[in-house]
């Protein structure tokens, strides 16, 4: 699990910044996790930090396709 940060969701995509500073976006959240975490609209959770862990799944026909999903997440 990686500790980060949860910096905003904008336009159907969930921006969170990891502990060494970069900033990374998923593209998709499982929906335990967001019957657990508002993340689109409660603007208390931005700021606060998190056990993430996430998934990539690549496109069958497009190899470079990567879409990063966020699997699990717990408020620290």
């Amino acid at each position: 699990m990686d500790i980060v940060t949860f910096k905003l969701y904008s336009q159907g995509y969930y921006t969170f910044t990891f502990e060494n500073g970069n900033d990374f976006v998923f593209e998709e959240v499982h929906q335990r996790v967001l019957s657990k975490f508002d993340l689109k609209n409660d603007s208390s959770l931005i700021g606060k930090k998190f056990e993430l862990r996430f998934s990539e799944e690549y496109d069958d026909l497009d190899q470079d396709m990567v879409i990063y999903r966020v699997e699990s997440l717990k408020l620290i």
